[in-house]
């Protein structure tokens, strides 16, 4: 996700046209996996055909129900973007996109489990473990481990995610808002008026003051008023939905931007982004975190259908509701 008032097209273009030309090898820097109603590319930086360099995660993904990925072609979905702390943005991109531009191995573990593994990067010292597991019929759980091996300024270290969404009639998301339940919901509509303004929404319980730099303006500096109350949100792609349900932590803030995903094909457009980020306070040198979630992308079949999928993931976990 790019900061500051440039478009994320036109960055993107600038950060890959200088890039060297790398081509994704299948099983080395990537596969493709399939459940019955869900089929997903899943790879590491690498650049395969239309899809650019500097993104990793998923690469696409497709149903039965609706064969168009939701993710931009050129960009993926559970993208490993930034890490950040209390200092103001870097001006390497290579260092503010460090998860994109340093190395990172992919390994298939078996027919639907895939692993990223990210050593330590130069800058900010975080080594990290994302694995991806398709369960039948269409789910993805993801799974993130990581070590900080340097120390944060501020305090805090976080990691940003972001899912470029191809062209959404509805740019929104939606959660639960502050103070509902999932067995009392009142829903909040999300959708900002513009990048980088009221763009993170934190949980209830995260009453955290982080000394956040906003020299430069970032999705993760310029917070939303509003709070949500349950750990998940979904937002509308054509028929279906796409659910990100995560085990429920306070540590986890929502992001969005209207045109984090760049112009629309036709140019008539813009490309909102669903971005989440992990936040750790008063963290220690060499120990792991890290936190489990859960994308589901199935037909739209109504809010109450959203609920049951949230209660059924905690269940999987051993979480009541």
């Amino acid at each position: 996700m790019i900061c500051g008032s440039l478009a994320i097209a036109l960055l993107s273009s600038t950060l890959t046209a200088d890039l060297p030309p790398s081509q994704a090898q299948e099983g080395e820097d990537y596969a493709v996996f399939a459940v019955s109603r869900l089929t997903c590319t899943i790879g590491n930086n690498k650049a395969l055909g239309e899809h650019r360099a500097w993104y990793n995660g998923v690469f696409s993904m497709s149903s039965p129900d609706c064969p168009q990925t939701p993710f931009v072609p050129a960009y993926a979905g559970l993208n490993l973007e930034n890490f950040y702390d209390s200092r103001p943005r870097h001006s390497d991109n290579a260092i503010f996109f460090e998860p994109r531009s340093a190395p990172m191995a992919f390994k298939r573990i078996d027919e639907h489990t895939a692993e990223l593994y990210q050593p330590e990067t130069p800058f900010y010292g975080i080594e990290s473990w994302t694995r991806f597991e398709l369960r039948e019929p269409y789910y993805i759980d993801m799974t993130f481990t990581c070590v900080p091996h340097k120390p944060f300024e501020g305090g805090f270290f976080g990691i940003f995610w972001a899912s470029y969404i191809n062209e959404p009639e509805n740019k929104s998301v939606y959660f639960l808002r502050s103070g509902s339940t999932l067995e009392k919901p009142v829903w909040e509509q999300f959708l900002t008026q513009q990048h980088d303004r009221d763009s993170t929404v934190r949980h209830e319980s995260d009453t955290r003051d982080l000394p956040l730099d906003t020299t430069v303006p970032c999705l993760w500096t310029s917070l939303s008023p509003l709070r949500y109350a349950e750990s998940f949100y979904y937002g509308r792609f054509q028929n279906m939905v796409l659910i990100y349900i995560f085990e429920p932590n306070p540590n986890i803030r929502f992001a969005h931007s209207p045109s984090g995903g760049g112009d629309t094909a036709a140019k008539d457009g813009s490309n909102p982004a669903w971005d989440f980020q992990y936040v750790v306070s008063d963290y220690e040198i060499g120990r792991k975190y890290g936190y489990r979630m859960r994308a589901v992308y199935k037909p739209w079949a109504g809010r109450d259908d959203v609920l049951k999928e949230v209660v059924a993931f905690r269940e999987s976990l051993g979480i009541q509701k």
